[in-house]
C-alpha cells in the first residue's frame, strides 16, 4: 500500500504554535520540534500496524479503520479516535480525555513525502516525512 515503508522526519511547519495550542510547554517544544521522529507504516487491508521511533520513546500502535482506539501522544496528552480512509488520505479524529476538545489528523503521500497535518483549536502544522 502507498503508506507502507519507514519515513523519517525531514521538516515542520508551524509544529511550535502547534505544540503551544496543545498546551505543551516550552522546552518539550523545543525538543519536540527536533525529535528525530522515524515512522514505520504496515498496512494489510484496513488494518495498520505503526512503529513511531524518536528521541523521546518508542512506541507500536495497531488499529482497524473505523475502529475506536486508545493514543498517548509524547507529552502524555491521552486520545481517543478513529482514522478512517478518505480517498488517499488517512483521516484521523481524536478526542482529548482531559478537556474534551478535538484534534484532526491526516496523513497523505505528495510526490515523495509522507505528509502529516494537525489541526487543533484552529492551528495547523504540517510534518514532513522522507523514505528512510
Amino acid at each position: 500500500m502507498a503508506f507502507d515503508g519507514t519515513w523519517k522526519i525531514d521538516r515542520n511547519e508551524n509544529y511550535e504554535k502547534f505544540m503551544e495550542a496543545m498546551g505543551v510547554g516550552m522546552m518539550k517544544r523545543k525538543l519536540g520540534a527536533h525529535d528525530n521522529l522515524k515512522i514505520t507504516i504496515q498496512q494489510n487491508g484496513d488494518k495498520f500496524n505503526v512503529k513511531e521511533a524518536s528521541n523521546f520513546r518508542n512506541i507500536e500502535i495497531e488499529f482497524t479503520l473505523g475502529v475506536n482506539f486508545e493514543y498517548s501522544l509524547a507529552d502524555g496528552t491521552e486520545l481517543s479516535g478513529t482514522w478512517t480512509l478518505e480517498g488517499n488520505k488517512l483521516v484521523g479524529t481524536f478526542t482529548r480525555k482531559d478537556n474534551g476538545k478535538v484534534l484532526k489528523a491526516t496523513r497523505e503521500i505528495v510526490g515523495d513525502e509522507l505528509v502529516q497535518t494537525y489541526v487543533y483549536e484552529g492551528v495547523e502544522s504540517k510534518r514532513f516525512f522522507k523514505r528512510g
